[in-house]
């Protein structure tokens, strides 16, 4: 590393420094806009947050999603950020892409702050998004001016992605950007958390299950065919595989095998009534090794094989029998590392050690990303940004989500570091 390298670096930590508390209000006026996912109406967020950081001199694109597409996928509104900045002559380097997500699940209950307060307390920053992942619009917004006004960057481009859609699956985020030909970087970064770097990640196959039996009055139970019982027993099938799932190891540290979850039940019409209909969602978590269509069809199989046992047990038939419709909302490709990730993870292990004190680990993680999307049409990503050491520690998707604030200061100097590498 030469001295003036070292010295760049230097002037880029003091920058961050100098500039941490302006950070520290950007994310909290982030977090104070509410981005709950369902129901999804998260234009209003874009708006806000193109309003700031025209402020830092960042004009961004405001690419709106059709408001039918928008409807037919189950949210609100979409609108996707690019903000694209460019050193030196087009083509004369990189362009190196920074994702992370606006959209959030609602916050729940038990909550001991405000969701949307952004209350400071302790150095931790308490609200919903504060870890995942509205950190990290700051982070990388920092990052970039700080390489901005110290580096002076000749070459090469940084682009901004801030998108709306990850928490239904990112196809009308990233994936709506990059099917339409909005962008294509040569590498890219996503939201993730400061003392690991991820490189590959799970699948995620989630389905809808509707169990159809007849509804009937409660006092003569004989008359209907009870669809919650069937579901009870579509349900014990499929929690019996997660003991089969156990068994089936993935060789990719920070992984270790498939998961299934029932996330969300409905059905019913009343206390006195015996249930007609009901609707399960599954969640199943897909290790790289694992191949979807496979996966897909064994869940149809149990799920078959479940539906044909109750209907012997209890002697259903025709008319008489429960049956169901299966469909399937999200199939979410698992994230494997490409060849050409190797500087990214490189320059974040390198600062990672230089600013936290210690190198950060390259994994894999349980969790499935906007990544895959970038990663599917040969760009090349990994997973950084501000948070904990796992996702427990954050409290993400729980309540009194937080982050610590000196993460945000240290994982913003390191990607403003790599940033210097990365573009030469």
């Amino acid at each position: 590393m030469t001295p003036n390298r070292q010295a760049t670096y230097a002037a880029l930590d003091a920058w961050i420094d100098q500039h941490f508390d302006e950070q520290v209000q950007f994310l909290q006026a982030l977090v104070q806009v509410p981005t709950d996912t369902p129901p999804g109406n998260n234009a209003p967020h874009a708006e806000r947050t193109a309003a700031l950081i025209q402020a830092f001199g960042f004009d961004a694109e405001k690419h709106v999603v059709p408001a039918q597409e928008v409807k037919d996928y189950g949210m609100e509104s979409i609108t996707n950020l690019i903000v694209r900045r460019p050193y030196g002559q087009p083509g004369s380097g990189k362009t190196i892409a920074l994702n992370a997500h606006g959209d959030v699940v609602p916050p729940g209950e038990g909550w001991s702050k405000d969701p949307y307060g952004a209350q400071i307390e302790g150095g931790k920053m308490y609200g919903r998004a504060t870890a995942v992942s509205k950190s990290d619009f700051s982070t990388f917004t920092f990052a970039v001016r700080a390489l901005e006004a110290v580096a002076k960057p000749a070459k090469g481009a940084v682009e901004l992605h801030f998108t709306y859609d990850e928490e239904f699956g990112g196809e009308l985020g990233p994936g709506w950007l990059l099917k339409k030909g909005l962008t294509k970087p040569d590498l890219m970064v996503a939201a993730g958390f400061s003392y690991e770097v991820v490189t590959a990640h799970n699948g995620c196959l989630q389905m809808e299950v509707t169990v159809h039996g007849k509804m009937a009055h409660a006092a003569v139970p004989h008359t209907g065919v009870d669809a919650l019982q069937g579901a009870v027993t579509i349900m014990s099938a499929l929690y019996a595989e997660n003991t089969k799932y156990q068994q089936i190891t993935s060789k990719v540290p920070g992984i270790k095998h498939p998961y299934l979850n029932i996330g969300r039940i409905e059905g019913g019409t009343n206390t006195n009534v015996i249930p007609g209909k009901v609707v399960l969602k599954l969640d199943r978590r897909m290790i790289p090794e694992e191949k979807p269509a496979e996966v897909e069809a064994s869940i149809r199989a149990v799920i078959a094989q479940a539906v044909e046992a109750f209907n012997r047990q209890h002697g259903y038939q025709g008319e008489d029998a429960v049956r169901v419709d299966i469909k399937r909302l999200l199939l979410a490709n698992a994230m494997t590392p490409l060849p050409g990730n190797a500087p990214l993870v490189d320059a974040i292990q390198t600062h990672g050690e230089a600013v936290f004190g210690e190198k950060p680990p390259a994994v894999g993680t349980p969790l499935y990303t906007d990544v895959r999307l970038y990663v599917e049409r040969g760009i090349p990503g990994v997973i950084y940004g501000a948070g904990p050491r796992t996702v427990l520690d954050s409290h993400a998707k729980r309540a009194d989500e937080r982050l610590e604030l000196e993460d945000l200061r240290r994982a913003t100097k390191v990607v403003a570091r790599s940033l210097v590498d990365w573009l030469g």
